[in-house]
Order: structure tokens, then C-alpha cells, then sequence
């Protein structure tokens, strides 16, 4: 049976999917040089995209507007945007490679995590620890794509990596969390 195109079309799910959209906007502008004008535009996209993940979860609590597609896809939108930001804040010398594998290898563990927990009829929601993981993530990617020089900061860089190094703990930590909290699918005949 088809779906009505009402509850494809919601208000949160065009939010996640510009998400992606800007997710892919971000990547080309953080390919160029970096001028000020480039990484301000970056920047600008990146805040947009980490706000409208708050965006799309708020309405569609708030009004009733949850989907099973929006289940799918907010998360996936999150980690591709994240995503985005790590691997191309690697060649800008940025961020280090092994602080975006950390967190790139927890988000494949934790997404097959909520998988076979989910095929287990286990439905897994976001926790407060990896809300909190996310918002450090957000600050800190967001401080690192800022253009130098336009702040009076001239350790903008290194606090922003420092947020880097707290989201990163927050990711091992939720991870293990989400695997303590799972264990029992995993201990199952």
C-alpha cells in the first residue's frame, strides 16, 4: 500500500532533507582555499545545518509530526553533516585524522548497534550522552570551519579542538553506553 505523500512531505523531514543538502554545500566550500569570505560561508551553512537538527526534532515532537522515514533519516542526516566536517577539516591541518576516525568508527558502531537492536524489535532513542556528544561536536567543528582572524580569539583553533577532544570522549563514552545498555540482544541464543 502506498503512503500518503502527507506523511513523507512533513515539515521535519524537508528539514532533514536540506540537512543532507547543506551537508553537501558545506563539502564544496570547504574544499577551496580557505579565505575569509569561503570559511565564513562555510560556517554560516554549517550553523544552519546543526540547527535545523534541533529544528526538525522540536517540531516534530511538538506537533505530533514523527515518521518512520524522519527515524531513519534525522539520524543519518546528523552523521553525514558531522561527517562532512571531520573528514574535510582533516586536510585543512585542523583536526587530526585519528580524532575523526574515533568518531566516525563509534557512529558505524552505534548504527549497527541500533540495527541489531532494532531487528530484535528493540528500539533505541537517542540518549542524553549522545545529545551531549552531538552539541560538543557541533561547537567544536563549527569553531574550527570559523575564518581565523575575524574574532578577537586568536586561540579560536585550539578551544575549538579542545571541544573536539570533550566530544570525542563524550563519543567513546556513548558508545560503550549504548553497548552496556544493548548487551543483553548481544548475550541471546
Amino acid at each position: 500500500m502506498k503512503k500518503p505523500a502527507s506523511k513523507i512531505l512533513t515539515v521535519p523531514n524537508i528539514i532533514t532533507g536540506i540537512r543532507f543538502l547543506l551537508s553537501g554545500l558545506l563539502a564544496i566550500f570547504l574544499i577551496f582555499e580557505q579565505t575569509t569570505t569561503i570559511a565564513l560561508i562555510a560556517f554560516v551553512i554549517f550553523v544552519i545545518a546543526a540547527v535545523s537538527d534541533w529544528v526538525d526534532g522540536y517540531y516534530a515532537r511538538r506537533y505530533q509530526a514523527v515518521t518512520v522515514l524522519g527515524k531513519l533519516m534525522d539520524p543519518l542526516a546528523d552523521k553525514v553533516l558531522v561527517t562532512t566536517a571531520l573528514v574535510m577539516l582533516i586536510p585543512t591541518g585542523r583536526l587530526p585524522a585519528w580524532v575523526a576516525l574515533v568518531i566516525l568508527c563509534r557512529e558505524i558502531v552505534v548504527t549497527g548497534l541500533r540495527g541489531v537492536a532494532s531487528s530484535s524489535g528493540i528500539v533505541v532513542a537517542a540518549s542524553g550522552l549522545g545529545k551531549l556528544k552531538s552539541t560538543f561536536q557541533y561547537i567544536g567543528l563549527g569553531a574550527l570551519i570559523f575564518p581565523l582572524g575575524v574574532l578577537p580569539i586568536p586561540a579560536l583553533y585550539q578551544i575549538g579542538l579542545f571541544v573536539v577532544y570533550i566530544a570525542l570522549i563524550l563519543t567513546v563514552w556513548s558508545g560503550l553506553d549504548y553497548f552496556y545498555k544493548l548487551r543483553r540482544v548481544f548475550l541471546e541464543d
